[in-house]
């Protein structure tokens, strides 16, 4: 509000309080008044320096009221401070009491202007009296002979208390009156009309001065009675017509003097005119004529009065008349002419002027009657006075009498005889020219801006049902859609001059008002989102009216305004939060967009709770809409920060979960509109995506690989450090593998630590690293561990058997190949202590178990973080499931090599035993020279120390893979003495018999009567061993003919080969097999 209006409400605020004060001291509510000394009459009495306070309680207790003690006290309450200088200029001091003041107002004080000028506060001029007051002491009796209210202070009464807040862009879109007719005029003129109506209807009458006295308007009632008495016990108003026209007067605020100056006039000029009805009267033309200066308080009243009606009958029959001139005017200068010359009476001498004055009624009768009867619409000639239905002043008129429907004490409730006032107000449209549907037009916009005026929801219901009442173009008869074309106006606008429809003039209004609340929505109504489904009802239903009447379609554009609604109010709101965020990210640590994404998301979940309901039924795709331009604001601001991202620094591993979560939730209010066929369209057509997950995985790959390399790193140092000494005996493991698990899993509480998004592309390199580490690791065990070749002595080389000299010649090679061994290898082999091999094993096996664990804890960790950053879009959760079903496969590689090393291991260490430590007593004494000197029973003693030992290092889940080795290379061994034994083995047929015997003592040995190894187990084992032993019983001939057999192509009836048959005869004590291995193979003798 700019100072010059501030100023012009000041004004009227004063003049309010002047004239109700005027009212109180000449009404009979006071006992007797006493005026200061020098003063003659109350307009001696400057009425602004009266203590309210003073006079409320005087009229309360029914006392004396002495003006002088009313001034002092005024001057006395000037001490007290009016406003605050120091706080904010919203804050007032009340100086008066308030329970003596009755009801608050409704409206809002104006704001304190920064300068008042002088004028403002100057005395209002005393009226000019026509009789000059008497020197005499006033009374109650001589109170009650001045007129009840003075016209001039009337004027402003209801222009002052309706004063609208919100409502400046409620307006009506019609031009202003060329004779500066104001809305206090309309207001009164109104009232005549309402007056000529009732008379039609045999409701008029003229109270006597008496009752008069005895006539309280209902805010005088109210005001008299404290607000603690009942309502009921206040005097009933008079019934039927006469009370309805009574109410409408107090509605209106029309002054009693000038009710009863209109109804006595208005009853003159029927005088004599038998059959005429008061409506059927050129109402202005009539009260000039039958009203009287003399009957008005003074002179200045009368002119005011006189200037209107003059201007109602300028405005209704020359300036806006429903039937156009037909002699180009002429008659129209003419009565413009006769209507000056009456204000120019008022300069001449009394009697000069009476006589002009009357001269110049009858000239305007003899025009004013032939332009108001000619025939319109459809009536005979004299059926109706056409003098006020021209457009726009019937509207403008119509409009006044709607607003009496409201409450005068409380401004947003209609009054209790509405349906009775809206009854009485259609005996006016034909004097109006008004129809059902201008009716509910004009109805509607009155209903709106009380509304707007007073914020009263309740009148929205009937605002929404009167414009439901209009009917369609299609609707409307012929004769109807003519006469609303023929209402427009051509009204100034910042574009020039506008032609407007009389829709467009009281419906524009509307929907401005409207477009502007809704077009900010998330302010205008936080709190009350109720209020919003009516006002966008209203709204609406004002488009689909403008709409048509430009013949423009209207259901494909509901949805369009809806969006621009959505569009307009999200981009305000989004705006607000973005500089909100800004501001605390100053003063704060959080990152503006992290603060942004969570602020953008609340404003989106209650737009999409409260909001889009209310906007749904006219635009079914609103909270798609809503939640698309949100997902687009922000990714206008996310972008720049996605395309500097490099590394996952803090900002980003702020940011990006909290933009990743925004989207999801975007997504997830599209698919529940749209469906997730929907969804996948609306995403290719509609959504950016920002693709957060994308850079974010491309960002954690670069963690990943930077984080493996160093756990590779890592894994090489701790097998170098590694001295496979057991950790304790229980964790007879090494320490590598706890300090590897140990990085490994760190890095593994990162990667999950980690809350930006993430794939199952990122989660597949983390496992594949750590398969690769894994994999690094086993081959560090497995690195030192020589070749099991260097463990066994070199196979001699075949010889047949030679009486005395094979055996020493033997004896001398033999020797020599196993000091060649030992020379080269035997430190490495010898650090190589079983408790070492040991600790490998179990080590090994700690590593699978806990492989194990690790692959359960990151399948959980994943579900989990799946769980809690759920991706809407179907894509990722089908790469979710497919994840799912092959993870147990993710560390398979490292798996396999760890499998693989234990059997090598177990492998490897009971060779070691067997071919290495016990190499002397098994290996080259057993069954030397002779079988029957040098048994196995010999060697159990040695087994059973050296299963102690392993049994007490090895973990018990190894405990049968390692005894499986030994015995496994317990039975090479064997098979080495008895095929590969050299010259210093041979044996005879009978020999078959305690080899066997051996082997069954080996087998019961590992069985150890069922602790060792399952015997399936060792069966298996031992069966291969069988066979080479029974062939020891054949008879030499025997075996020769099946050795050529087999060399001849056939197949060995014994199921031996070649290689085995040719290795028994070669330590066969028997000349035959000597001469054969010396024909058919060129077998040497053993060297002497």
């Amino acid at each position: 509000m700019d100072e010059e209006s501030a100023l012009e409400l000041l004004q009227r605020y004063r003049r309010d309080r002047h004239v109700l004060l005027n009212y109180i001291l000449s009404g009979s509510l006071i006992k007797k008044v006493v005026l200061p000394p020098g003063a003659i009459s109350l307009d001696d009495i400057d009425i602004d320096q009266v203590s309210v306070d003073y006079v409320l309680n005087c009229t309360k207790k029914g006392e004396t009221l002495d003006l002088s003690e009313a001034i002092r006290l005024y001057h006395d309450s000037l001490d007290y401070p009016a406003t605050s200088n120091i706080g904010s200029e919203k804050e007032f001091f009340l100086v008066t009491n308030l329970e003596s003041s009755g009801f608050p107002p409704s409206r809002a004080p104006p704001p304190i202007p920064v300068a008042t000028p002088s004028h403002i506060i100057t005395n209002v001029s005393q009226s000019e009296s026509f009789e000059p007051p008497e020197d005499q002491e006033l009374t109650v009796d001589d109170i009650d002979d001045f007129e009840d209210e003075e016209e001039e202070e009337v004027d402003s009464l209801r222009s002052s208390r309706l004063q609208p807040s919100d409502a400046e862009d409620l307006s009506l879109r019609l031009p202003l009156f060329a004779t500066g007719i104001t809305d206090d005029d309309l207001r009164e003129s109104a009232y005549e009309i309402l007056v000529a109506c009732a008379g039609a209807s045999g409701g008029l009458i003229v109270p006597s001065k008496e009752k008069k006295k005895e006539k309280k308007s209902k805010l005088m009632r109210k005001l008299r009675h404290s607000k603690n008495e009942d309502v009921a016990s206040q005097a009933p108003r008079a019934t039927g017509l006469v009370g309805l026209l009574e109410t409408m007067r107090a509605q209106l605020e029309i002054s009693e003097s000038m009710d009863i100056r209109t109804r006595q006039g208005l009853l003159n000029a029927l005088v004599g005119r038998v059959g005429k009805r008061m409506d059927h009267l050129l109402i202005p033309l009539e009260l000039l004529c039958c009203v009287s200066r003399t009957e008005f308080s003074d002179k200045k009243a009368f002119l005011r009065w006189q200037k209107r009606q003059l201007n109602m009958l300028e405005e209704g029959l020359i300036n806006h008349p429903v039937v156009g001139f037909g002699e180009s005017g002429r008659k129209g200068n003419e009565f413009r002419n006769l209507l000056r010359k009456i204000e120019e009476a008022e300069s001449l001498q009394p009697s000069a002027a009476e006589l002009q004055r009357i001269e110049c009624l009858r000239s305007i009768r003899e025009i004013a009657i032939l332009l108001a009867e000619r025939p319109a619409r459809g009536d005979l000639t004299g059926e109706v006075c056409h003098w006020a239905d021209g457009y726009p002043l019937n509207v403008r008129l119509y409009e006044k009498m709607l607003s009496s429907v409201f409450d005068i004490l409380d401004e947003g409730k209609l009054t209790e005889e509405v349906e009775e006032i809206l009854e009485f107000l259609k005996s006016t449209w034909r004097t109006l020219g008004i129809t059902e549907t201008i009716h509910d037009t004009c109805y509607a916009w009155v209903l709106f801006r009380q509304f707007a005026i007073t914020g009263e929801q309740k009148l929205l219901q009937f605002v929404i049902q009167h414009l439901r009442r209009i009917p369609l173009k299609e609707q409307r008869g012929p004769q109807e859609r003519l006469h609303l074309k023929s209402l427009c106006c051509s009204v100034e606008s910042e574009g020039g001059w506008r032609d407007l429809t009389f829709f467009k003039s009281f419906l524009l209004p509307i929907q401005k008002w409207a477009d502007k609340k809704l077009g900010d929505y998330h302010i205008h109504f936080s709190e009350g989102p109720s209020m919003m489904t009516e006002i966008v009802t209203v709204a609406m239903l004002t488009r689909r009216i403008l709409l048509e009447e430009n013949d423009q379609v209207t259901d494909s554009l509901d949805a369009d305004q809806i969006e621009t609604y959505i569009s307009s109010s999200i981009k305000s709101a989004f705006t607000r939060i973005t500089h909100a965020t800004e501001v605390r990210a100053d003063r704060g640590h959080e990152h503006v967009l992290t603060s942004l994404a969570e602020e953008t998301k609340r404003l989106l979940k209650k737009d999409t709770t409260i909001f889009a309901p209310i906007l749904s039924p006219w635009y079914s795709k609103a909270a798609v809409f809503s939640a698309s331009l949100l997902h687009k604001f922000y990714g206008s601001r996310l972008k720049p920060f996605l395309d500097r991202a490099e590394h996952l620094t803090e900002d980003v591993v702020s940011v990006f979960p909290i933009a990743e979560s925004l989207e999801q939730y975007v997504m997830s209010i599209v698919a529940s509109s749209l469906g997730e066929d929907g969804l996948d369209e609306y995403c290719r057509k509609k959504l950016a995506l920002y693709q957060v997950e994308k850079i974010s995985g491309t960002l954690v790959l670069r963690w990943v690989n930077s984080q493996l390399d160093r756990i590779i790193a890592w894994v090489k140092r701790a097998v170098q450090q590694e001295d496979w000494e057991p950790i304790s005996p229980q964790q007879r493991h090494g320490t590598s593998v706890v300090e590897v698990y140990r990085i490994i899993e760190e890095t593994v509480d990162q990667f999950f630590a980690l809350k930006v998004p993430m794939g199952i592309g990122e989660l597949s390199s983390l496992c594949r690293g750590l398969d690769n580490a894994f994999q690094v690791y086993t081959q560090g065990v497995m690195e030192n561990l020589v070749n099991k070749e260097n463990l066994i002595p070199s196979e001699p080389v075949l010889t047949r058997y030679k009486k005395e000299t094979g055996i020493k010649a033997f004896v001398k090679k033999d020797v020599s190949d196993v000091r060649l061994t030992e020379d080269k290898k035997s430190s490495q082999i010898n650090s190589l202590t079983t408790r070492k091999l040991c600790v490998r094993l179990n080590t090994l096996h700690y590593a699978m178990t806990q492989l194990n664990k690790l692959e359960d804890s990151i399948q959980e960790r994943w579900t989990r973080k799946k769980q809690e950053n759920f991706s809407i879009r179907r894509s990722m959760n089908e790469k979710s499931k497919s994840f799912n079903s092959n993870q147990k496969n993710a560390f398979d590689g490292s798996r396999k090599d760890m499998n693989a090393g234990i059997d090598k291991i177990c492998e490897f260490s009971g060779t070691k035993i067997i071919f290495w430590d016990m190499r002397e007593p098994f290996i080259d004494n057993l069954y030397r020279h002779n079988v029957s000197q040098s048994r196995l029973e010999v060697l159990i003693d040695s087994f059973d120390l050296v299963l102690n030992q392993l049994c007490d290092i090895i973990v018990e889940p190894l405990r049968d893979r390692i005894v499986t080795g030994l015995l496994q290379a317990s039975l090479d061994g064997l098979l080495r003495v008895i095929l590969d034994g050299g010259p210093s083995r041979i044996f005879f047929t009978s020999d078959a018999k305690f080899i066997e015997d051996d082997l069954e003592i080996l087998k019961e040995f590992f069985i150890s009567g069922g602790d060792g190894l399952p015997r399936g187990t060792v069966e298996n084992l031992v069966a291969r061993v069988r066979p080479v032993t029974k062939l020891l019983g054949y008879e030499t001939r025997v075996l020769i003919d099946d050795l050529k057999d087999i060399t001849q192509g056939g197949r060995s009836k014994f199921g031996a080969d070649s290689k085995t048959l040719l290795r028994i005869l070669c330590h066969r004590s028997d000349s035959e097999a000597s001469q054969f291995l010396k024909k058919q193979f060129k077998i040497p003798k053993s060297a002497s």
